[in-house]
């Protein structure tokens, strides 16, 4: 059966023009693995013409596959483009449950670009855009109320100066002898390494993201009776649900 494979995390399509190939030597072992080979369509009319005849037959014949399922490919697209927001907001995660507190206010500064970072970043990509997003009612009974956190979080503090319960700052006039002394209080609340109820809730939208994958080259298939596979190997080393 021919595959169509998507290459990359940015939903472009290419054809996998594989074909099973009978080894004519018998000491030969066969090797299932498939190879990829790809050439600009501007070098085809070099070719011998009995190859061009294959390769534009084979050209239509993914064009029009890939016509049949157009709309399954146009949510996919938009699944793929949530993938590198996703594998940013694992990383910012990573960074903060790995921080080591430091009672100097450079720690207390970098602590809070981090946490400015995931906040950011998670509220992009459940809100989707151009990538495909998140609603509250996917995420399981027990993860809302984080993700209604980090959304407060996110307007009232990050985003804009809102008034949020972690941050407050006051003006302090003094008069003596003759003359105002002005002072400020600033308070600023944080976690030590974010949140622990985030580690879940990044998890969890990971393992969601890997499911509507799965869930729409299981479509692909359906319709078009091909097989469709993407891209995958071992995660890096920081990403762990340890």
């Amino acid at each position: 059966m021919a595959s169509i494979q998507i290459s990359g995390i940015y939903g472009e399509y290419g054809a996998n023009l594989n074909r099973d190939a009978e080894s004519k030597d018998d000491d030969v072992e066969e090797n299932d693995e498939k190879e990829y080979i790809a050439i600009p369509e501007e070098a085809i009319k070099y070719l011998p013409a009995e190859w061009q005849k294959n390769i534009y037959a084979l050209k239509e014949e993914g064009q029009t596959v890939l016509a049949s399922v157009d709309e399954n490919l146009n949510n996919l697209n938009r699944l793929v483009h949530a993938f590198p927001t996703m594998a940013s907001l694992r990383y910012i995660q990573h960074r903060l449950v790995s921080t080591k507190f430091e009672a100097t206010m450079e720690w207390a500064l970098e602590n809070d670009m981090l946490t400015l970072a995931f906040v950011t970043t998670y509220c992009r990509l459940v809100d989707g855009g151009l990538g495909s997003g998140v609603s509250r009612k996917a995420l399981p009974a027990k993860l809302r109320p984080v993700h209604d956190r980090i959304v407060d979080l996110r307007n009232k503090r990050y985003a804009h100066n809102a008034g949020h319960d972690t941050i407050s700052g006051n003006l302090v006039i003094g008069f003596e002898g003759g003359k105002f002394d002005l002072n400020v209080t600033f308070n600023m609340g944080f976690h030590v390494g974010g949140a622990l109820e985030w580690e879940p809730l990044v998890i969890f939208l990971d393992e969601l993201m890997i499911s509507r994958l799965q869930k729409q080259l299981e479509k692909l298939t359906e319709k078009t009776g091909r097989e469709w596979s993407f891209p995958s190997g071992p995660p890096p080393k920081w990403v762990s649900s340890d």
